[in-house]
């Protein structure tokens, strides 16, 4: 039998190699997240594989499940180690090899496949890696199943079973690639500019865009697993910023900018400007309930208040839920309860029956994008970005926090602004009017000015992001008293990127 892991190894020495490393901070709410070897080895994933062969054994979910792994230079081996421990667990392994995260979605429906292991750190840095997990399509893991995967793990509670096979799949790309483009190509000839950040999604982008009509603009779609230019981050103003400048050098309809993995996607508009995703998720909406009528959506607490109070929707008996962020938990609410889309700031979209299957896939979004401005020849996406109501609202960011502490962070703040709620105190002026603490807290004032503190799902980091319908200056304002409130915790430190205040 596996040893039980240990969290105390280091590269470069006997233990390291005959016995498994795996830190428990790598298990993240609803994925895995490690710096590899430092944070696990090859024999700590062979007890992860292990493990997920034990729970779906557990749970009673047939052991067959869906491996494909991303471009980083070591994720083929991550993969491998991970597949040993699934078939040691009795699993029938259908590898897909190199993958996006969308297309492993996508198989396990193809191949009538429960369970789901895609090998990738997303958009993190180069030297992370991670797993994107699932016993139940098209969902992925939640807090529970990651907490008794964890438990597993850990204890080394994990059982070995006979019966495991390994099936290699050739041709997923090329079936995951012809379900995208088996479709009426654009009306509209629009040129596309296609930014990959050099990562996965730059072996199959272009291909899917050109497909379906669109002149496509490559950008940084060469594989490049040290990420030359920046990380493969839609919510990266370096990728947007590249993005638009590309945009305007080649006089281009739109950028599609896609993350790591593919299962994201940020746009810049065709003045050279980048529309943050959860505005794009107000005009994809509008465009979408305009012939879905009273169409329900669901939306990240990260995400505009437009969603609730823009007249177009309200026209088109639209109706939207704020809940957690994060694609496992907008993907279950999804799924659960039947909304047509869910929209993260990030650039998650989820496009349920008969829009898609209800997972996360970056290629569907900028197909959807393409689509809109097909449906509206006559306006640019600048026209359709401008048309809607006026806000003022920040990027991401997202300063430094350890994992072992940002949770305690965040339920500090918190507390903090349910005292100064409850006591009558006033930010910029104005009385707090609602506090959503389904994930953070979403602090809420008179005019609709919010602003968010919530513990990253998935690196050490806090997450925080402001908006303001009224002005500039509410915006500052609510995130000038935000970042004064973190100030008082020396734990946190120094952010991505920062509002000037």
């Amino acid at each position: 039998m596996l040893p039980k892991p240990r969290a105390d190894l280091k590269p470069n020495t006997a233990d390291f190699e005959r016995l498994p490393l795996v830190k428990p901070t790598g298990f993240r709410e609803y994925d895995a997240r490690w710096l590899f070897p430092e944070e696990i080895n090859l024999m700590g994933l062979n007890a992860v594989g292990l493990g997920m062969a034990t729970l779906f054994t557990r749970r009673g979910v047939p052991r067959r499940i869906v491996v494909g792994h991303d471009y980083r230079w070591y994720s083929g081996a991550v993969k491998q180690a991970l597949m040993t421990g699934l078939l040691a667990g009795g699993c029938e392994v259908h590898d897909i090899g190199l993958a996006l995260s969308p297309m492993a979605y996508f198989a396990q429906f193809e191949l009538d496949v429960e369970g789901v292991a895609m090998v990738t750190a997303s958009h993190n840095d180069n030297g992370w890696t991670g797993i994107k997990m699932g016993l139940s399509r098209p969902l992925t893991f939640g807090p529970d199943d990651m907490s008794e995967l964890k438990s597993i793990v850990l204890n080394g509670d994990y059982e070995t079973r006979t019966g495991g096979r390994y099936i290699f799949v050739h041709d997923m790309a090329e079936r995951y690639v012809k379900s995208l483009t088996n479709r009426p190509k654009l009306k509209r000839r629009l040129k596309v500019v296609a930014a990959c950040g050099n990562g996965t999604a730059g072996a199959f982008a272009a291909e899917v865009l050109s497909a379906v009509g669109c002149e496509v603009v490559p950008l940084n779609t060469d594989l490049d697993h040290s990420f030359p230019n920046h990380n493969p981050n839609p919510e990266d103003m370096k990728m947007l910023h590249a993005v638009a400048a590309k945009v305007r050098e080649t006089n281009a309809d739109v950028g599609l900018a896609f993350d790591g993995d593919g299962d994201r996607c940020g746009v810049v508009a065709n003045d050279g400007h980048e529309i943050f995703a959860d505005k794009v998720g107000v005009m994809l909406a509008r465009d979408i309930s305009s012939l879905h009528r009273n169409a329900k959506f669901v939306v990240d607490v990260k995400s505009t208040g437009l969603f609730t109070t823009d007249p177009v929707l309200i026209a088109n008996g639209a109706t939207t839920t704020y809940w957690k962020t994060g694609h496992s938990y907008i993907k279950r609410f999804n799924f659960e309860n039947k909304t047509l889309v869910g929209f993260e700031k990030s650039g998650h979209f989820f496009f349920n029956t008969p829009l898609g299957r209800g997972y996360d896939d970056g290629l569907i979004a900028a197909l959807a994008v393409c689509d809109m401005l097909d449906r509206n020849p006559d306006k640019s996406i600048a026209d359709l970005r401008d048309a809607l109501p006026k806000t003022w609202s920040s990027p991401t960011m997202s300063p430094h926090c350890d994992d072992e502490k940002k949770y305690d962070v965040v339920e500090r703040i918190t507390e903090h602004y349910k005292r100064q709620k409850d006591s009558g105190g006033h930010i910029a002026g104005q009385a707090i009017r609602d506090l959503i603490t389904v994930n953070g807290v979403r602090v809420m004032l008179e005019d609709g000015t919010w602003g968010l503190v919530r513990a990253s799902s998935n690196k050490p980091e806090l997450v925080v992001v402001v908006e303001s319908p009224t002005s500039e200056a509410n915006m500052k304002a609510i995130f000038k008293d935000i970042d004064q409130q973190l100030s008082r915790f020396p734990e946190v430190g120094e952010y991505n990127q920062k509002i000037a205040v």
